[in-house]
């Protein structure tokens, strides 16, 4: 159930970091209204899945890496942003360091 609401903090993360975007600095009332509401949802159900014996360090880590694979990805196809190859091999390289987190980097129960 942790891991549950970790992906719900996910993506209301991913929700307000891309209305964040659209709201260009808080001008526009809708995507700033949406992105504070996302904000707010992510953190409170962050908080939640902490509570579901989920090791801070693991849940921040990959609340991270997974929010950053997916921003890169709606950065890129959403906004036609562009990526060097120097920085896919960054993401890689975090994705394999939160894995190895997940797997081997908190004492077992």
């Amino acid at each position: 159930m942790g891991y549950l609401y970790l992906g719900l903090a996910i993506v209301g993360e991913l929700i307000g970091t891309t209305f964040l975007k659209y709201s260009e600095g808080y001008t526009k009332l809708i995507p700033s209204i949406v992105s504070i509401l996302s904000y707010a949802f992510c953190f409170y159900i962050f908080s939640k899945s902490l509570l579901m014996n989920i090791h801070l360090s693991v849940a921040y880590a990959t609340w991270s890496a997974v929010g950053l694979i997916i921003t890169t990805l709606i950065s890129i196809l959403i906004f036609k942003e562009g990526i060097t190859f120097a920085g896919v091999i960054a993401i890689v390289m975090i994705t394999i360091g939160v894995i190895i987190l997940n797997l081997y980097g908190t004492p077992s129960h």
